[in-house]
């Protein structure tokens, strides 16, 4: 493993000190410790920890990637990884030792892991349906604000122009195959696109690091740890809480064991920080964190990434231009904004400059009652449970190959940077 540097305090955008003792910090932080029980703020050396995980990376799949897609060749690291995942690293004769190591990491559990509440949060995960892949999507707009996150999506050209849609629905793919029942066993589909995205993060740090607009010392690492916990917690935390308004009823243990999912499917993707939350009040600490650390920096690439994923479902002409192809897209659309609308704050939705929605900005909430009812029945009713998960799994499989088609989702790094 190569030798890691020792990182610094923190990147020069992490806002956090600089605010805590601000009047209206102050006024917040009494109003939470009232209304929570709990003083929001996280300890000091949980700060300076997350602090210094924007400067921690993945040495082991580095590793791999240096001595054999560079040291080798791109299509012989290819082809190891995909023998590796779908035979086993045995079945390779004289395997590279990155890759030995690497599969010897992820195939040994962590004493932390549950597969008991890895298998439960999957199953959670899987009960909000499309729901969470727009709620992710909308939340991910926030993150957009940093040159942390913003950056490596508007070099690469990730969710950017009309290749948005595409990549969207190859990120709910990507949901889906993690969160099947055994997705993420062995020589299973989610665990290979698991290391699959893993690998292609390496690339892109690498290519980012040598980019001369990034910059490590305000930013940190691209795809760093730090917002790599974020990522997870966007998944598991968030909307276990805030999907609440649309009529879910999750248990904090059900929570609880999407966080643990969550952190299971980062571990094999080598998301290792070195502070991850144990509960939901970690869990919302890690929250207040967030909102004051942020410098909100990125300007018009923030802006340009928000208003390509919200736009990114705009009716597109119908060659066979029939009355419910057009329909449906329309209805694809406001939905789409309409969560946009709902789970963004007002103010970083208008800085944004993104559209005008009208009653579809209330979409989510009218699906509240309705929902509430269902839920209430599938907690009381046990057999519902289980039609509940078939209804959802076939559900988000029908969204994804409506958006695909005959695409499989790929996870490629690109090949060249925007500018």
């Amino acid at each position: 493993m190569p030798q890691q540097t020792p990182a610094p305090q923190r990147p020069l955008e992490f806002r956090y000190w600089e605010r805590i003792d601000e009047p209206w910090v102050r006024r917040l932080r009494a109003v939470l410790r009232r209304t929570t029980g709990f003083d929001p703020a996280p300890p000091e050396e949980v700060v300076r920890t997350f602090a210094s995980m924007y400067y921690d990376a993945d040495p082991l799949a580095e590793a791999f990637v240096d001595e054999v897609y560079l040291g080798r060749s791109p299509d012989e690291g290819r082809a190891l990884l995909d023998q590796a995942i779908t035979s086993g690293v045995d079945s390779i004769e004289d395997p590279p030792a990155s890759l030995v190591e690497l599969f010897a990491d992820i195939e040994e559990d962590p004493d932390w892991v549950d597969h008991r509440l890895v298998d439960l949060g999957a199953r959670v995960f899987r009960r909000y349906g499309t729901s969470v892949f727009r709620f992710a999507g909308t939340i991910t707009l926030a993150a957009y604000a940093e040159n942390s996150v913003a950056k490596p999506l508007i070099l690469s050209g990730a969710y950017t122009g009309a290749s948005t849609r595409n990549r969207f629905a190859e990120t709910a793919a990507f949901w889906i195959d993690v969160s099947e029942p055994g997705g993420m066993s062995p020589g299973e589909p989610g665990r290979a696109a698991a290391l699959r995205v893993r690998i292609m993060h390496v690339f892109v740090r690498r290519r980012l690091l040598a980019h001369p607009e990034w910059d490590l010392e305000a930013w940190g690492v691209p795809i760093s740890q730090a917002d790599a916990l974020l990522t997870l917690m966007g998944g598991s935390a968030a909307p276990g809480l805030a999907m609440q308004a649309m009529g879910y009823r999750p248990t904090g243990e059900e929570i609880r064991a999407m966080m643990h999912f969550w952190r299971y499917i980062g571990h094999i993707m080598g998301v290792r920080p070195r502070w991850y939350p144990k509960d939901l009040r970690e869990a919302i600490q890690l929250a207040f964190m967030t909102q004051l650390k942020g410098a909100r920096g990125a300007g018009e690439d923030g802006r340009r990434l928000c208003q390509a994923y919200v736009t990114a479902f705009a009716p597109q002409p119908d060659p066979t231009g029939s009355l419910l192809g057009r329909l449906t897209a329309a209805w694809e659309n406001g939905v789409h904004l309409g969560y946009a609308r709902f789970f963004l704050p007002g103010p970083m939705y208008r800085d944004f400059g993104l559209p005008s929605v009208g009653l579809f900005a209330l979409h989510p909430l009218v699906q509240a009652p309705f929902r509430f009812a269902a839920e209430t029945l599938r907690r009381n009713v046990p057999a519902l449970d289980d039609i509940a998960d078939r209804r959802a799994r076939a559900s988000r499989r029908r969204w994804v190959d409506r958006q695909l088609g005959t695409k499989a989702a790929a996870f490629d790094a690109p090949r060249k940077f925007t500018r």
